[in-house]
C-alpha cells in the first residue's frame, strides 16, 4: 500500500471525530484571523510575549522528556550561557533547544521540510550535548522506543518504533505525502501537521531528542503555514500540562501499528484541541500583559498597588496612602486607570469602589 493511502487509512476517521474536529479547526482559523489583525497593530507588546514563550517552550519540552530545570532556572541558565561549561546534561539539552528555537523563530520562512534541514536542526538541537556527537543529525542504527518519564524517576514504554533499516525510507515517504499534501491543498494543513507529527513519533527517526525535534517541526510548519501566534505563547506548555494525555493520545493509534485498524482520530483532536487552548492563553496573556505594560507614571503605579493590596478602595483611603498629591490629581490618575482597564470602577457617589481589573 502506498503512502497516500496508509495515510488516507489513518484519516479515516467516524463522524462525531469528524464533526469535533471541523468544530476545533473553525475556533483556530477564526483566532488566526483575528490575530493577524492584532499583530499588525501592537509589535510592542509582541517582542516581550515572544521571549517568555521561548523560555517556556524550552523548559517545558526538555521537562517533558526528563529534564528538572524550572522555567527560571532556564532563563537564568541562558542569560549566563556564555560563561557556562555545560556539565549537566539538562544544561546541554536546554541551549540545545533554545537554539534551535531561536533559528526557526528567526528563519521559518528560508527552511524547507526536507530531510537534510531536519538533519541540520536535530544537529543544533544536539550541539552541546557530548554523548550525542556521533549519531547528531543521523538517522538511529539502533533499534529504540517511545519512553514517558515522570517527575519521580518512572519510565514507561509507550510503543515500539520503526526499525533502523526500514527509518530513511519511512521519512521519505512521509516527507513527499507531507509535500504534497500541503502544495495540493486537498487536506487542512492543521491535519497534515498534525499527521506528520505522529508519523514522525512513530517512526522516531533519531536515536534521541525525537520527541522535543517534534515540537521543534510543529513549530517550524505552524509558522510557514500562517498560524503565527504560536511564537508568542507556549505549545510546549501546553503539552507538558497534558503530558500524559499527549502519551495516551498516541498510544491510541501506535497499538494498531502497520494494521488496517491504525487510525489517528484520537491524537488529531488532541492535537487540535491542544492548540485551541494555546489561543486561549494567549488571550489571556495578552490582555493581561497589555494592560499592565500601558506606561504608567510613579504616582499611577503605587495607586494600582494600593488597590491590588486592599482588593478594593476608595478615593479618600488612596488619597490618606499619598499625602503628597491633592485629591484633584489622584481623580484625574483613577479616571486614566479605569479608561485604560486596569482599574474597574463600582458603584456611584460616595459609594465609589475600585478594584483590579481581572
Amino acid at each position: 500500500m502506498d503512502i497516500s493511502k496508509k495515510m488516507d487509512q489513518k484519516l479515516d476517521f467516524e463522524s462525531p471525530v469528524h464533526r469535533k474536529i471541523n468544530r476545533l479547526l473553525g475556533v483556530i482559523d477564526t483566532f488566526k484571523g483575528s490575530w493577524k489583525v492584532l499583530e499588525q497593530t501592537k509589535s510592542g507588546y509582541l517582542k516581550e510575549l515572544r521571549k517568555i514563550a521561548t523560555i517556556e517552550s524550552t523548559g517545558s519540552s526538555t521537562r517533558i522528556e526528563g529534564a528538572t530545570l524550572t522555567d527560571e532556572e532556564v532563563e537564568k541558565l541562558l542569560r549566563s550561557v556564555k560563561i557556562s561549561k555545560l556539565e549537566k546534561r539538562e544544561e546541554q539539552e536546554v541551549v540545545g533547544y533554545y537554539e534551535a528555537l531561536e533559528i526557526i523563530l528567526e528563519n521559518h520562512g528560508e527552511i524547507p521540510l526536507t530531510q537534510n534541514y531536519i538533519h541540520q536542526l536535530h544537529g543544533i538541537l544536539l550541539k552541546h550535548s557530548g554523548k550525542d556527537q556521533t549519531h547528531k543529525g543521523r538517522f538511529k542504527n539502533l533499534s529504540n522506543q517511545v519512553v514517558a518519564n515522570y517527575p519521580d524517576g518512572t519510565q514507561r514504554t509507550i510503543f515500539r518504533t520503526t526499525e533502523p533499516h526500514l527509518t530513511a525510507s519511512e521519512m521519505e515517504a512521509l516527507l513527499f505525502w507531507t509535500d504534497g499534501r500541503l502544495r495540493e491543498q486537498d487536506l487542512h494543513p492543521l491535519l497534515t501537521v498534525s499527521a506528520f507529527v505522529y508519523e514522525f513519533l512513530s517512526i522516531h527517526p533519531y536515536q534521541d531528542g525525537n520527541g522535543r525535534l517534534s515540537r521543534l517541526v510543529t513549530t517550524l510548519l505552524l509558522l510557514k503555514l500562517g498560524y503565527g501566534f504560536v511564537q508568542y505563547v507556549s505549545f510546549e506548555h501546553v503539552v507538558e500540562s497534558k503530558k500524559e494525555a499527549y502519551y495516551r493520545a498516541l498510544m491510541d493509534g501506535q497499538k494498531n501499528r502497520y494494521s488496517e485498524e491504525e487510525r489517528i482520530g484520537g491524537w488529531v483532536l488532541f492535537f487540535l484541541e491542544s492548540l485551541v487552548e494555546l489561543t486561549k492563553r494567549l488571550e489571556t496573556k495578552y490582555d493581561t500583559y497589555s494592560r499592565l505594560k500601558i506606561v504608567l507614571n510613579e504616582r499611577q503605579r503605587r495607586i494600582v498597588a494600593y488597590v491590588k493590596a486592599e482588593e478594593t478602595a476608595q478615593i479618600s483611603g488612596i488619597e490618606n496612602s499619598m499625602e503628597n498629591y491633592s485629591r484633584n490629581t489622584i481623580k484625574k490618575d483613577l479616571a486614566y486607570l479605569v479608561n485604560e482597564g486596569i482599574l474597574l470602577k463600582t458603584g456611584a457617589g460616595r459609594g465609589v469602589r475600585y478594584h483590579i481589573k481581572k
